[in-house]
C-alpha cells in the first residue's frame, strides 16, 4: 500500500470521525475475540483509537468460555438451561473471579499498553447496574438488568477514562448475579445515550440462514427482528444479541451493530468505512 492510499484511507473515515465524535460507542466483547491472541489485540487497539480520535468508548465484556474453563479445571460440572448456566453460589463466586478479577484486568492492561486509560468496573460499584432473579427457570443466580445508573461511565467519560465494565451486579434482596453480557450492553448503552451498540460475535452477522452464507443480512429493521424472533428463523445464540439491539434502540441508540469479531479491526470496519461489515441493526 503505497502513501496515497493510505492518506485516502484516512479521508474515507474523515466524515464518520466528524459525525461521531464527542459520542459514546457502547462495545460488547466476547466470543472468539477473547481468545485469540492477535484479535484480542486488534480490539483493544480499535477501542484506542476510538478514544484518540475523540469518541467515548466503553466496553462491556463477556466470559462465558473462561468461566466454563476455570470450572472445569476445578471440577466443578455445571448444566445449562435453555442456554443459560445454572449458577449456585459456589459458581457466582466464582464466576465473579474470573470476570472481575482475571479478565477486566486482562482488558484494561491491553487498552492501557496502546496508550488508553482504561479502568475495570463491575455492575456493581456505584450501583451502575441492578438486577433481578431470572424466575422463568431454575438457574440460581443468573440475574437480568432492571436498572442502570450511569452518572459514574458519564463521570469517567468526561475525565478521559475508558470503562470496561463485567456483567454482575446486586439485587435487591442483596445477592450477587450474574448477567447476559449482550443484554447488559444494550441496557447500558439506552441509559449513557450511545450512538451505537457494537455487539462482537463468532458469526459474520445475521443469516435468514445460518447454513447459508449468501443469506447474510447486512441490514436489519426492528420489525424483522420481531418477525424472526416470533417465527424461530433466528439462531438460539443470536436471540440474546438480536434483543439486546432491541433494548438500545427503544432506549434510543442511533444504530447496533453485530459483526464478526474474529475479523481483525471489525470495529473500525464497521464504524469508519463506507461499506461498514456485519448486520446493522435500524429503527
Amino acid at each position: 500500500m503505497n502513501q496515497i492510499n493510505r492518506a485516502e484511507i484516512l479521508i474515507e473515515a474523515l466524515p464518520y470521525i466528524r459525525r461521531y465524535h464527542g459520542q459514546t460507542v457502547v462495545i460488547k466483547y466476547g466470543g472468539a475475540a477473547m481468545v485469540r491472541e492477535e484479535v484480542k489485540r486488534a480490539v483493544m487497539q480499535d477501542v484506542a483509537l476510538l478514544h484518540f480520535v475523540g469518541l467515548k468508548p466503553i466496553v462491556v465484556h463477556g466470559g462465558g468460555r473462561e468461566i466454563s474453563d476455570t470450572l472445569k479445571a476445578m471440577g466443578k460440572e455445571t448444566p445449562f438451561i435453555n442456554g443459560l448456566r445454572v449458577t449456585d453460589a459456589e459458581t457466582m463466586r466464582i464466576t465473579e473471579m474470573v470476570l472481575v478479577g482475571h479478565l477486566a484486568s486482562e482488558i484494561v492492561q491491553l487498552i492501557n499498553e496502546q496508550g488508553g486509560c482504561a479502568v475495570g468496573l463491575s455492575g456493581k460499584d456505584a450501583n451502575l447496574l441492578r438486577a433481578e432473579k431470572v424466575l422463568s427457570d431454575d438457574l440460581g443466580f443468573v440475574g437480568e438488568v432492571v436498572e442502570v445508573n450511569p452518572a459514574l461511565l458519564h463521570s469517567l467519560a468526561q475525565a478521559d477514562f475508558i470503562p470496561v465494565v463485567s456483567p454482575i451486579a446486586f439485587g435487591a434482596d442483596g445477592a450477587t448475579y450474574n448477567l447476559n453480557a449482550d443484554h447488559a450492553a444494550g441496557k447500558l448503552a439506552a441509559a449513557v445515550g450511545a450512538a451505537k451498540l457494537i455487539l462482537l460475535t463468532d458469526v459474520r452477522g445475521v443469516y435468514r440462514d445460518l447454513a447459508d452464507e449468501t443469506s447474510h443480512l447486512p441490514e436489519l429493521t426492528r420489525g424483522e427482528i420481531h418477525a424472526m424472533i416470533a417465527s424461530g428463523a433466528a439462531e438460539r445464540g443470536m436471540i440474546p444479541k438480536l434483543q439486546s439491539c432491541l433494548d438500545a434502540l427503544d432506549g434510543g441508540v442511533e444504530r447496533a451493530h453485530i459483526i464478526d469479531g474474529r475479523v481483525p479491526h471489525a470495529v473500525l470496519m464497521e464504524i469508519f468505512t463506507d461499506r461498514g461489515i456485519g448486520t446493522m441493526v435500524v429503527n
